[in-house]
């Protein structure tokens, strides 16, 4: 990594690295370090401090921020927080697939834009920031990056059942494509209208519900999927 680009994505963390060594291991990915001997220099380890300062800084941010949810609200809220579609999409915004360090011939085959490459990146850079400048950086850095936005964003729905982040979790983990939602009917008049909503995976319209609003036949809709396609899983 250059010296522009450290200093562009040190701008876009909100973090200045006093040894620079931990944000290169945390961008290099393990093909980078394929045959080679030696301590490991790759994000590998990084990864996985990086995913226990997370559950602590996001657990201690949610009992901070909703003192009135109970044990089951908290964890249902922290394990949507730290998905690894929500850790993806940290990854996209901070632009960090474009720093990744990868070994020879691997650009061609797409890891750095791969979502479980990104949510990995993530969690590799907060274990940077921790082991740079300690606790309080890291948690400063995990509020900026991931939580304060999804809380504007959500608020108190971060403790409620989301059918449609579930699936789509649910088929990322396994390589699948982002599911769509489309409106096929609205039936009634406008003070009272109704709406069909199917869900549709590579192609295949997987289920379909009706509600009063179109996030509610979302929901309904997302929730059938999955059921479907779990059940056609546990089947075969």
């Amino acid at each position: 990594m250059t010296g522009e680009d450290r200093a562009a994505l040190e701008a876009a963390l909100g973090h200045s690295f006093r040894e620079p060594r931990w944000l290169e291991r945390a961008l290099t990915h393990r093909s980078r370090r394929a045959g080679l001997s030696g301590e490991p220099a790759d994000n590998e380890r990084l990864e996985f401090l990086g995913d226990a300062v997370l559950t602590l800084v996001v657990t201690e941010y949610l009992l901070k921020a909703f003192p009135a949810w109970d044990e089951g609200t908290l964890s249902k809220s922290r394990a949507r927080l730290v998905s690894a579609s929500s850790l993806r999409r940290a990854a996209e915004r901070l632009e960090l697939g474009r720093y990744l360090q990868l070994g020879r011939g691997e650009e061609k085959t797409g890891v750095r834009n791969r979502p479980g490459v990104l949510a990995d990146t993530y969690e590799a850079v907060v274990a940077a920031v921790y082991q740079d400048a300690g606790m309080e950086a890291a948690a400063s850095f995990v509020a900026r990056s991931l939580l304060d936005q999804a809380v504007r964003e959500h608020g108190e729905a971060l403790g409620r059942l989301d059918h449609k982040s579930a699936l789509q979790e649910w088929l990322h983990a396994r390589g699948a494509p982002t599911p769509e939602y489309r409106v096929v009917r609205e039936i009634g008049p406008d003070h009272c209208k109704r709406f069909l909503v199917e869900v549709r995976h590579n192609g295949e319209a997987v289920a379909a519900a009706e509600a009063g609003s179109k996030r509610e036949a979302e929901q309904a809709a997302a929730r059938q999927a999955l059921e479907s396609l779990r059940n056609r899983v546990e089947s075969r």
